[in-house]
This record gives C-alpha cells, structure tokens and sequence, in this order.
C-alpha cells in the first residue's frame, strides 16, 4: 500500500495510490460514477453502498449515514471535530491494521470527506470482495452448512484475539464466499480494545441478529444446534 493524501479547504481524501491511478474527490461522489455509466448495482442497508467499476477492479463506494432517531433530522451529515475524527478516515485506518493482522476485512481503497460548515458528509472506497455475500442471503438461500458456523466462530476468535471490537456484527455485515471463508464488514465506530466484556457482547449481539432473521424470514431457520457449532468452534472445541 502506498497511502498518500489529497487536501482542499473543504474537503479531504486518504487513498492508496496502488489502487488510485489518479486522486480525484470525484471518486467519492455516486453521482459521478452515474454520469460514467460505471454503477453495477448497490447492496442497500442503512448506508447505501454501490458498486461501481474502476479500472482496479469493482469497487464499493459507502455513503454514511446516521441511524436512529437522530437520523431523521441530519441524515448524512456529521459534527466536524476535526479531520482525525472523521469516521471514514477512522474506519480505513482501522482496516489498515486489521488487514496487517492478516484479518479478513476489505481492502480500503479510498476515504473521502467534505466539509459543510460545522458539519461534514463522509464516503468509503473499499475492493469488493469477489463471490461473496451476507450470511443472512446464505442462509435464505439454504446454503450455510455446520462446516460454515465453524468457520465463523473460529474467524470471530481471530479478531477478538486482536482485540477488535465491531460495533454491529450481525448477520447482514459478516459475508461469506463461495469457498465458505468468512470476510467481516462495516467497522464504522470499531476500535481496537483491551480484553473485556465487550468479546460477549459481541457474540450476544450476533445471537439476536439471527434469532431475528429467522423470525422475519420463513424461509431461515437457524437452529440453537448452529449456535453450539459456532460457540464451540469460537472457543476452540471443533
């Protein structure tokens, strides 16, 4: 990675110049990729994410957004507290060292943000990682086999055993391809942490993530079997 930086009055960009040929804010705006009939489609969820064609590759552009109820009066737009607090410059440094670890994490291409007064819009570049797709569509689509929980809880462990906490690990954010690797999404507010409580309530958060894609989708059933598979593997039983 050769990680270099672009610089206006209003507006930033980190990226890595291996993956960039050329730097342009440009490339954070979805409205660009329009123009050049480069989008190939978007995943959804709460931070729209598309991917558009790059001559490195396809990539996924994430515009974040806020949730909750604060999400209805700002939406996209965040308090400027100065450009080491910018949340996609904070999550691709995080991926930085996640992926010096050897962790299974996108890779971070570009991160974008541009002022607004007393606020600010953010947007991330990340290599769209081939054949893979959410563990909530697997498991609609009936393909997540014991073999699969196992992989999951043992790739869970690795990043705990770093210590990287992930503040929304559900269903929809951890992905899986079609050789049945785990890959780990969305490390928006994820830190690197001391050990603690917060590993269980990771794996507490996941629990209820399944318990309630299975209730909203009749046609997944995770069973508390899938759940021991995972809990075992992640604690070094299988």
């Amino acid at each position: 990675m050769q990680q270099k930086y672009l610089r206006d009055d209003n507006r930033g960009m980190v990226y890595d110049a291996e993956m960039v040929a050329q730097a342009d804010f440009c490339l954070g705006d979805y409205r660009w990729w329009q123009r050049q009939n480069k989008v190939l489609g978007n995943a959804g969820g709460r931070g729209t994410v598309y991917f558009v064609a790059s001559g490195r590759g396809e990539w996924a552009l994430r515009h974040y957004r806020r949730g909750g109820l604060i999400g209805r009066w700002f939406d996209d737009h965040f308090v400027w507290a100065g450009e080491h607090r910018i949340r996609s410059f904070h999550e691709w440094r995080l991926l930085v060292k996640l992926r010096e670890q050897g962790l299974p994490v996108p890779q971070p291409v570009a991160a974008v943000y541009q002022r607004h007064g007393l606020l600010y819009t953010a947007e991330l570049l990340t290599l769209r990682i081939a054949g893979a797709k959410p563990l909530a569509k697997r498991l609609a689509d009936g393909t997540v086999a014991a073999s699969h929980w196992q992989s999951i809880g043992r790739c869970i462990r690795r990043f705990h055993e770093f210590g990287s906490y992930h503040a929304d690990l559900t269903g929809h954010n951890i992905m899986l391809d079609d050789n049945g690797n785990m890959h780990l999404l969305d490390f928006d507010r994820g830190s690197v942490r001391a050990d603690g409580g917060w590993k269980q309530g990771n794996l507490n958060r996941l629990h209820r993530s399944l318990r309630k894609i299975s209730a909203h989708d009749e046609n997944v059933n995770v069973s508390e079997n899938d759940w021991r598979i995972l809990i075992e593997a992640y604690n070094g039983a299988t």
